[in-house]
């Protein structure tokens, strides 16, 4: 199978340093700020496209544009660009999430897949109106996508469970293709719903011995359900000619933190319910020191970043051969992004992309040859011939 890439939209502005925020951290930035406007996330949604990236990610939160709206703009700027909206199942129905859908669907050819985010901090829940608990609102999840899934089969639903009731649902029109459900959680209230539901079940960038502990889980957990979901891993990314080069540009960025910053990011990101930001949070202690959490992956963008907070740092090759481990677990499909994300698409889709078709783990999704990894030679003019 060939791998999947997917790019990130970064709806909340962009920078060449780390842009903070997340998971009750407050959106920030060392550096001079991209504001994210259509022009600018058009230029990163073309790119990618034309690099051979499926599909990007788009985040939800307070802290961020809305992503169906975003999107749906954006998708007018694309061709082919498919869009991983991420929403948070109990700010609206479930019948009208499927209308949504199947709308998107018709009216971009195709190009929706959906994100579901629970949600792991409940004082941004309650910002929204939602007062259920952590455990709640994956129960309430489970009903959610049990709904919307039977509408897409072109059920009609009756439903009274306990935290969501519909009567006589059905949709009018029915999406073409059904949008593939991606899914994330590391608690223990998230496996069982992930299991039934997930098409693919996304991990951020942890250790490859800690991902393939998570995998081995909703492996096994899916299999009680007669299941068996796709994997992917949500990283961040930072490819260049050379080790060093990559080394130097994260060191960068690293100096480019305040400790301030990072002390009230961390104060943040510790109140965080979510067991993922736990995790991320484990790997450096809130600390600049030990950042290489294993070979190549390093922790510093979670220093000031709720979410996926770390990246692949090194050479292309050494980039690929980190992807390569973990698709060897089991991971598919890969949710990349970079600071600033239009350079860093670059980077990636003309230094590793290459290298990784070139192994036969990767082709691109038009059918396009892509770029050649070895330098290019610069124009010399030739003497006009007489």
């Amino acid at each position: 199978m060939s791998l999947t890439f997917h790019w990130f939209l970064p709806t909340y502005g962009d920078s060449r340093d780390i842009v903070g925020g997340g998971h009750g951290v407050a959106v920030g930035t060392a550096g001079g700020a991209r504001p994210a406007t259509v022009a600018y996330l058009g230029q990163i949604a073309r790119s990618a496209e034309q690099l051979g990236f499926v599909g990007a990610l788009t985040p939800t939160g307070a802290w961020c544009e809305d992503a169906w709206l975003a999107t749906a703009m954006l998708a007018e700027v694309t061709e082919r660009l498919k869009f991983l909206v991420a929403f948070r199942p109990g700010l609206l129905s479930p019948t009208l999430a499927a209308q949504m859908a199947a709308t998107f669907q018709r009216l971009t050819g195709g190009r929706l897949l959906l994100n579901v985010v629970t949600g792991g901090e409940s004082a941004e829940q309650r910002a929204y109106g939602d007062f259920l608990d952590k455990d709640a609102r994956y129960a309430r999840t489970d009903e959610f996508l049990h709904v919307v899934r039977s509408l897409w089969r072109g059920e009609t639903v009756d439903h009274a469970g306990e935290h969501l009731r519909v009567e006589d649902a059905r949709l009018a029109r029915l999406p073409d293709p059904v949008p593939p459900v991606y899914f994330g959680g590391s608690s223990t209230a998230a496996g069982p719903v992930a299991a039934r539901h997930a098409d693919v079940y996304l991990t951020w960038g942890e250790p490859p011995a800690q991902v393939a502990g998570k995998l081995d889980r909703i492996r096994a957990l899916a299999a009680d359900s007669g299941r068996s979901p796709r994997f992917g891993i949500r990283l961040h990314v930072i490819a260049r000619d050379t080790a060093e080069a990559a080394w130097a540009q994260a060191g960068r960025l690293l100096d480019g933190i305040d400790e301030a910053d990072i002390r009230a990011a961390q104060d943040g990101l510790r109140r965080s319910e979510s067991e993922g930001q736990r995790r991320m949070l484990a790997l450096h202690g809130g600390s600049r020191d030990g950042l290489e959490v294993a070979p190549n992956l390093w922790a510093g963008v979670g220093l000031v970043r709720g979410g996926a907070g770390t990246a692949l740092v090194g050479s292309h090759t050494e980039v690929a051969d980190r992807i390569a481990e973990y698709h060897a677990l089991g991971i598919d499909e890969f949710i990349l992004s970079g600071h600033p994300h239009l350079e860093e698409a670059y980077w990636f889709g003309e230094g590793v992309l290459p290298i990784l078709r070139a192994r036969g783990l990767w082709r691109h999704p038009a059918g396009e040859p892509a770029p050649d990894p070895t330098p290019s030679v610069p124009f010399a003019p030739q003497p006009a011939r007489v």
